[in-house]
């Protein structure tokens, strides 16, 4: 390992998270409208016969939906190998879950608290079954 450069972490911050979706309409409607993220920008990328989606989050991070024709499943269990979930702060677990079961989201999980952070968490998966994680940052 090299000791020329100090242990300065190399990013300074998360930039975007990009997703494939199965159903572009499905997926578009559930981050925007159930999760509530504010659309940047949206491109039909024809020699890909593609959609891509820009969302944004309050603190500036992003993510990036797509459209694939034919894309594979994404194996969630048992977990693979890579992108295990998808973690979003919350201000208030509660009111957030109440949300989400209120827009018929069915796969919330019950709110547990991490033992080592005391942050209330819990997951649901999104349309194609990708983990999602709500955290409440402990005090």
């Amino acid at each position: 390992m090299s000791t020329a450069f100090p242990s300065i972490s190399l990013a300074t911050r998360l930039h975007h998270v990009a997703l494939i979706a199965s159903d572009y309409a499905r997926s578009k409607d559930f981050y925007t409208r159930v999760l509530g993220l504010r659309v940047v920008h949206e491109f039909w990328r024809a020699e890909r016969q593609s959609w891509k989606l820009d969302l944004a989050l309050p603190d500036g991070s992003q993510l990036e939906l797509f459209s694939f024709p034919g894309s594979p499943p994404r194996p969630s269990r048992p977990e693979a190998c890579g992108l295990r979930h998808l973690a979003l702060v919350v201000a208030d677990i509660d009111a957030a879950r109440a949300r989400l079961l209120a827009e018929g989201v069915d796969s919330l999980e019950p709110v547990r608290i991490d033992e080592f952070t005391a942050a209330r968490f819990c997951f649901f998966a999104d349309p194609d079954g990708l983990p999602i994680e709500l955290v409440e940052p402990g005090v």
